[in-house]
């Protein structure tokens, strides 16, 4: 019985995580960005994979619905690489949660991650991931405190 509730809990939660990324269309949809509810599905289930690699528990609903807000603004992002994009900006947001020591808020890594993004990455996850977030952390990790690197981000 016990496992019984535990999968109905998991189930629900998928759902409402679902239901959460399907609002956000209503929003990037004037930006001509919309997911299907195959990459819905996807995007859900690569969130598990990447939560799992990366060792990380995540409590309560994921990111993604934060990644698509900030980023379906991007001149970088259309619908051709749209789902692509966010699974690969998901991994990315995790995996530098973990090399920043956490020393970000999600927000703040997500604002970073858009700011590099649509600027001196000009739209390359490569970039952003081996270079720009990269040079960050390592930073981070050497002792260098973490709102250094949000300064020169504010939006004036």
């Amino acid at each position: 019985m016990k496992d019984f509730l535990q999968i109905q809990k998991i189930l629900s939660q998928k759902e409402s995580e679902i239901n959460q990324i399907e609002k956000c269309n209503e929003f990037s949809s004037k930006f001509s960005l919309v997911l299907t509810n195959v990459q819905i599905q996807t995007l859900s289930e690569e969130r598990y994979k990447t939560l799992k690699r990366y060792g990380r528990v995540e409590l309560g609903k994921g990111i993604l619905d934060k990644l698509i807000y900030e980023f379906c603004d991007s001149p970088f992002i259309w619908q051709e690489n749209y789902m692509d994009t966010l699974s690969e900006l998901q991994d990315i947001f995790y995996y530098f949660k973990n090399e920043s020591l956490d020393e970000f808020t999600d927000d703040e890594l997500i604002r970073y991650m858009k700011k590099s993004f649509d600027n001196q990455c000009q739209g390359s996850i490569e970039y952003l991931r081996e270079t720009s977030l990269e040079d960050v952390c390592r930073s981070i990790r050497y002792g260098q405190e973490a709102y250094k690197y949000f300064d020169s981000y504010d939006d004036e």
